[in-house]
């Protein structure tokens, strides 16, 4: 199927990115399917994406086979994503609302493909990351950030980008860098270069709650700069698993490794 030019889509309906919303729209048509190919074939495949905007990577999406859901707050993209559902009878359903706000699980088991919109991003991946229920509703994540926060999603310990989010996106899945994006995909371009990242479930270690896990690593790297003797003083047990593990109190959180993490929760009941 031909359909216009995203940009004579954008000129037609008077849109613009939205600073406040976090938009920044990509029109390369080479590099929308590049993005779709990340999570592997998805023809018959149920996708969940996240701020579609005009519909750029929601094309895509569609021409590799898949049946989309997207949730889009910005009202002004309503009407471009609904002439897309047109021309696309019955693989395009449209949320409007707030992403932190739905209950994604109703979408029923999915990958999730997304230009995540910058002010959200990082709060939408912790809840996907987050729930004690695994393997989780979503069968992948596929998800655009800023480089430097797609570098701290798959950073290993000891390196200066390693902090909360490798642990929590690397305890029971595999997290990978899948492409590299230039700022000037971007209209209007962002100040930074992104990354787009490709999440997988893994199989979960035993013994370890997800909520203990995340209470740890926010206390750890919350002050990072601290030793483990400092910023886990707050966490009730948590010294005395720290002995128990032979680990140094004096050792600060960024050279720790996943599993060393994963064994402090272990320890401290889940």
């Amino acid at each position: 199927m031909t359909l216009p030019p995203l940009r004579d889509v954008i000129a037609r309906h008077g849109l613009s990115a939205s600073k406040a919303l976090g938009q920044n729209f990509i029109l390369d048509e080479q590099l929308l399917d590049r993005i779709a190919k990340v999570p592997g074939p998805l023809a018959g495949e149920r996708v969940y994406e996240v701020g579609p905007g005009p519909g750029g990577l929601t094309r895509a999406l569609l021409r590799a086979g898949a049946e989309v859901v997207a949730v889009e707050r910005d009202r002004r993209c309503l009407s471009p994503l609904g002439e897309l559902a047109e021309a696309f009878p019955g693989r395009l359903r449209i949320i409007e609302g707030d992403a932190l706000q739905i209950d994604e699980t109703q979408v029923g088991a999915a990958h999730i493909v997304a230009n995540l919109p910058y002010n959200v991003g990082t709060a939408l991946l912790v809840r996907w990351l987050g729930g004690e229920s695994w393997p989780p509703w979503w069968k992948s994540l596929t998800l655009m950030f800023q480089r430097e926060v797609a570098e701290r999603i798959v950073s290993d310990a000891g390196s200066s980008a390693y902090g909360r989010l490798a642990v929590l996106a690397q305890w029971r899945a595999t997290a990978s860098l899948a492409l590299k994006v230039h700022r000037s995909a971007f209209v209007p371009p962002p100040k930074v270069m992104s990354a787009v990242v490709h999440i997988v479930p893994a199989a979960k270690p035993e013994g370890v709650s997800a909520n203990t896990l995340k209470r740890l690593t926010a206390a750890a790297f919350g002050q990072r700069r601290k030793m483990l003797r400092r910023s886990l003083e707050a966490v009730p047990g948590a010294l005395d698993a720290l002995a128990r593990l032979d680990i140094d109190p004096q050792r600060r959180a960024e050279t720790l490794r996943v599993e060393d993490f994963v064994a402090l929760a272990r320890e401290l009941g889940g």
